[in-house]
């Protein structure tokens, strides 16, 4: 087993994925699994493996939420996933190899995104490049509430690994309406649009960036869902601010 990295993971009912993501993660010896206010079995599956700990907290928005998490690690050197994510065995085996002599290094790997099981190779999914493995004394998370990311500075040295890592994005359809509700929640608090024009400019903007820009259209009927998500999500988000506005 890996003994200098600590795998990191926060979930919040994620029974449907949790097994898949921790049978994946088999050649690392510990496992944090942060669980906030989860209601479903991704706890009682998790403690069938022997190599994850679990810490229950609040959610405190996504980076500030992965930075706590982080905290409760034995090792400095920290692989961040989700709960609905899958390490194929080219890259646990390229992870295991690394010399991690530098904590300035900055470990990028693409993540492959999976709607309903098909591989999503445009509409703003393709090309989706993330930092993941980090020395935790030297980066961490960004205090952002959403679409979160590792903090980098010019003394960050980033290394690009060869292989990819699956994310099951999309499993179930209503998963959509459940983010966007999510994550226009967490996107608005303590924000305001005070222009209802800015609303629907965003949002119209939102799914044509999708579906043409980023060739979404080549994505089949999926990469059209997809375009309307991200209108129906960017609608919601600025309509949650513009009634900030006003009140």
């Amino acid at each position: 087993m890996k003994s200098s990295i600590s795998v990191v993971i926060i979930a919040k009912d994620a029974q449907d994925t949790i097994q898949t993501t921790l049978k994946s993660l088999s050649a690392f010896d510990e496992v944090i699994l942060y669980l906030n206010d989860s209601s479903d079995n991704t706890g009682l599956i998790a403690r069938s493996f022997g190599n994850v700990k679990i810490v229950e907290g609040a959610f405190l928005g996504f980076g500030d939420t992965k930075n706590h998490a982080a905290s409760f690690a034995s090792h400095d050197w920290i692989l961040s996933l989700d709960s609905d994510e899958e390490l194929l065995p080219p890259l646990v085996e390229e992870i295991t190899a690394l010399v991690l002599d530098n904590p300035q290094k900055l470990y990028i790997i693409k993540r492959e995104n999976y709607f309903l099981d098909k591989h999503i190779k445009h509409s703003g999914w393709g090309k989706d490049y993330l930092a993941r493995l980090y020395h935790r004394k030297t980066h961490q998370f960004n205090s952002n509430k959403v679409h979160e990311a590792i903090a980098m500075d010019d003394k960050s040295i980033k290394v690009v690994l060869q292989n990819p890592f699956k994310h099951y994005a999309i499993t179930d359809i209503n998963q959509f309406l459940q983010k966007i509700i999510r994550y226009s929640d967490l996107a608005s608090h303590d924000k305001k649009t005070c222009s209802f024009i800015v609303v629907i400019a965003k949002a119209k903007f939102a799914f044509f960036k999708s579906y043409f820009f980023q060739l979404g259209f080549l994505d089949g009927w999926r990469g059209f869902v997809i375009a309307i998500a991200n209108f129906i999500g960017k609608f919601f988000r600025y309509t949650k601010r513009y009634i900030n506005c006003k009140k």
